[in-house]
C-alpha cells in the first residue's frame, strides 16, 4: 500500500540525513548524467515473472522481458513482439504475427516457440500460474505453428486478449526449461539476467535497489539513459529528500503534504492525475485452500458477515479524505477507481456514504454480540471479546495516520483494535499464512479491470498451505466467479459494464475489502536533470493523463544531452512505479501494493 500521506512535517527534515547514505554518488553534483534514478514502490522479492506480484519486482520485469503487445499514450495496444494480430470470425482464435530478427541477450533468436512455451507453462503449472494464471483461465490452447506465428484458442469468445498481453512477460525457453521443477521458489537473480527489453538487469542489493543497464540491441533503440537504478526507501520522506537534493529523478506516490511542500520548487515539476488506485482495509474471512482446508490464526468472528458489515458501517470515509488525504482523494465505495469512469461503480444513493455507527451497534446487538463490562462486545460463539489485530505498514505514513481513526470508530461500536506496525516483508509474509485479522491494503487498476477483479476469485486461493497463490483476502464466491467468467466473453461495453457492476456490488456487500478512499496520484520529476519524462496536458480539473512508465522511462532524456552539465557518477538511486497497461486503452492493475506503491 502506498505511503502517500506524511505523518509529520518534522520528519521530513530528519529524512534528509537518511537519504544521503543510500543515494550517495561517486561524485558530487546534481546532474544525473547517464543514470536515471527512480523510487521503487515496494521492496524487492523476486525477478521470477511467474511468481512476482510486488510492484518493485514488476517494475524490473516490465523492462527486461518482452510481451506480445505494449500500449501507446492513448492506452490502445501497440506492437511489441507481435507486429499484428487478428481474431477469427467465431471470436475464438487469436493469431499474432511475431517480430523476426530479435535475439535474447545471450544471442539466441526469439521465436513464437518462446511465447507458446511461456503461456503454456502458465496454463499447465499451478506454481507458474501464481502471478498471471487468472489472465489465461479462458484459454483452451496456445501454439506456435511456425517461428513467426503464435495462436491462442479460447474456450469462450474473449475480447481483451491483446490488452492482457502486456501483463505476461515472455521468457527464453532455453533458459527457463531448466527451472520448471523449482519454478515456485526460483528467484531469477543471477546477473546479468537473460531477457530482452530496453534494459538488462545487471545487479541487485537485497531490499535496497536493482541496477539495470540499457540494451543497445533493443529494436526501438537503446534508452537515452545508460543506467537505471530502482531503489526502495523504507521512508517516503527520505525519498522526497533525495528528490530535493538531486539524488533522485522522479517519485510517483507523493503524500499530500509532500506534494504541497514541493509546489513552487524551481527544480521540480508536479504531475497530479485522477486516482487509479484505492486504499482499503481487508478483513480475514477465514484462510483456506482451494479445496477448503482451513489454516491460519485469523479471528473466527470475522467470518461472520454481520461483524464485517458493522466494521464497514463504523468507518467515516469522508473524514479520512479530509484529515488523512487533505482532500486530495475521493471517498471509497466500489472496487474500481475514478480514473476510469466506465468501470467506477458507486453504491446506491441511500447507501453512498455508508457511515452509520448507530446501525452498526444495532446489528451487532441483534446478532447476539453483547457489550462487555469493559466496552468490548463478546462473541456469542466463542465467548471471546471482539478484539482484532490491525496490521499496518511501518514504512507508511498513510497507515499511521489512518489507524487511530479506525481504533476510535470501532471502539465506539464495541470492537477493540490492537495496532501492529510491520515491515512490508513481514506483512506480506503473514498474509498468505492467514496469520492476521485486519490489514491495510491497496491496489491500482486500469481501463480493463480483469486482473484486479480476478484477485477476489476462488481460483486465486492457494492449492496448499505452502503455496501462497495470488489471493487478496481469501475471498471465494461462486456467484462472483460466474460473473467474472461472463464479463470476459462480453464484447459489448454496456453489457460488460453491467456485469462488472454486479461484481462490484457483491464485493461491496461482502465487506472483505472495505475501500476507504481513492487517493489522487501525485507525481514529481526533477526538470533540471531530466526532460521528456511525463506526457500529456492537464484537463479542466488540473489532472494529467494516467502515465505509462514504459513510455516515461523510454522518453526520459538527461538534461546534459541538451547541453547541460553532466555527472556520470553511478548513484545508488531509485525508480518510478510501473503502471502496467491493459484493456481497451489504458492501464491495468499495478499488482501488490505496499510502502510506496503496491500493497501490503
Amino acid at each position: 500500500m502506498t505511503p502517500r500521506r506524511l505523518a509529520s512535517a518534522i520528519f521530513l527534515a530528519a529524512a534528509c540525513a537518511l537519504a544521503a547514505g543510500p543515494v550517495a554518488s561517486a561524485s558530487s553534483g546534481s546532474g544525473s548524467g547517464s543514470t536515471l534514478r527512480i523510487e521503487a514502490d515496494t521492496s524487492f522479492n523476486t525477478f521470477n515473472p511467474f511468481t512476482a506480484y510486488y510492484q518493485a519486482d514488476l517494475d524490473v520485469l516490465q523492462v527486461i522481458y518482452p510481451t506480445l503487445t505494449q500500449t501507446g499514450q492513448d492506452g490502445s495496444p501497440v506492437p511489441y513482439l507481435a507486429t499484428s494480430w487478428s481474431i477469427s470470425a467465431d471470436h475464438l482464435t487469436w493469431t499474432f504475427k511475431i517480430r523476426q530478427g530479435l535475439k535474447w541477450t545471450d544471442g539466441t533468436p526469439i521465436t513464437a516457440s518462446d511465447v507458446a512455451w511461456t503461456y503454456n507453462l502458465i496454463m499447465t503449472s499451478q506454481a507458474a500460474a501464481t502471478a498471471n494464471g487468472s489472465l489465461v483461465q479462458n484459454f483452451a490452447s496456445v501454439s506456435a505453428p511456425n517461428a513467426s506465428t503464435f495462436v491462442v484458442r479460447t474456450k469462450q469468445p474473449q475480447d481483451n486478449v491483446p490488452y492482457i498481453a502486456p501483463l505476461i512477460p515472455i521468457v527464453p525457453q532455453h533458459i527457463w526449461q531448466n527451472e520448471v521443477k523449482n519454478i515456485g521458489t526460483f528467484k531469477n537473480m543471477t546477473f546479468p539476467v537473460v531477457g530482452y527489453g530496453p534494459w538488462v538487469a545487471t545487479g541487485y542489493a537485497p531490499n535496497q535497489y536493482a541496477t539495470l543497464t540499457a540494451n543497445s540491441a533493443y529494436y526501438q533503440g537503446a534508452p537515452k539513459y545508460h543506467t537505471l537504478i530502482i531503489q526502495y526507501f523504507t521512508s517516503s520522506d527520505a525519498a522526497v529528500a533525495a528528490l530535493r537534493s538531486g539524488q533522485l529523478d522522479s517519485i510517483d506516490d507523493l503524500t499530500p503534504t509532500q506534494y504541497d511542500s514541493l509546489k513552487g520548487a524551481k527544480d521540480v515539476s508536479l504531475y497530479p492525475s485522477e486516482s487509479n488506485s484505492w486504499d482499503a482495509i481487508e478483513l480475514n474471512p477465514g484462510a483456506r485452500t482451494l479445496s477448503g482446508q482451513k489454516f491460519g490464526n485469523g479471528n473466527p468472528a470475522l467470518q461472520d458477515p454481520v461483524v464485517r458489515q458493522a466494521i464497514a458501517l463504523a468507518i467515516n470515509r469522508n473524514e479520512l479524505v479530509t484529515k488523512v488525504d487533505d482532500g486530495l482523494a475521493v471517498a471509497g465505495g466500489g472496487f474500481l477507481t475514478p480514473a476510469f469512469p466506465q468501470w467506477w461503480w458507486k453504491p446506491p444513493a441511500n447507501d453512498n456514504d455508508n457511515y452509520d455507527p448507530a446501525k452498526a451497534n444495532q446489528i451487532l446487538t441483534a446478532a447476539g454480540y453483547k457489550m462487555g463490562p469493559n466496552g468490548v462486545r463478546i462473541d456469542p460463539k466463542t465467548g471471546q471479546p471482539l478484539a482484532f489485530r490491525l496490521g499496518i505498514h511501518s514504512d507508511n505514513g498513510d497507515d499511521a495516520l489512518t489507524a487511530p481513526y479506525l481504533v476510535d470508530w470501532l471502539q465506539a461500536i464495541g470492537i477493540k483494535l490492537t495496532v501492529q506496525a510491520m515491515s512490508f516483508t513481514q506483512l506480506n509474509t503473514d498474509l498468505p499464512k492467514g496469520d492476521w485479522d485486519i490489514l491495510m491494503d491497496g491496489w491500482a487498476t486500469g481501463y480493463d479491470p480483469s486482473y484486479l477483479l480476478s484477485i477476489e476469485s476462488c481460483g486465486t486461493l492457494p492449492t496448499n498451505q505452502s503455496t501462497p497463490g495470488n489471493t487478496d483476502a481469501f475471498y471465494c464466491n461462486p456467484a462472483y466467479d460466474k460473473l467474472y467468467d461472463q464479463q470476459l466473453t462480453e464484447f459489448d461495453l454496456t453489457q460488460r459494464t453491467q456485469t462488472v457492476d454486479q461484481m462490484q456490488s457483491i464485493l461491496y456487500n461482502a465487506n472483505v475489502d472495505v475501500i476507504l478512499y481513492y487517493p489522487d496520484t501525485l507525481q514529481a520529476v526533477r526538470t533540471t536533470d531530466t526532460s521528456n519524462f511525463f506526457f500529456g496536458k492537464k484537463n479542466g480539473q488540473g489532472f494529467y493523463p494516467q502515465q505509462n512508465v514504459w513510455i516515461n522511462w523510454a522518453s526520459a532524456t538527461p538534461v546534459a544531452a541538451a547541453g547541460g552539465s553532466s555527472d556520470t557518477g553511478l548513484y545508488i538511486g531509485v525508480a518510478v512505479a510501473v503502471v502496467v497497461v491493459l484493456g481497451g486503452g489504458g492501464f491495468i492493475a499495478m499488482r501488490r501494493r505496499s510502502t510506496a506503491g503496491e500493497r501490503e
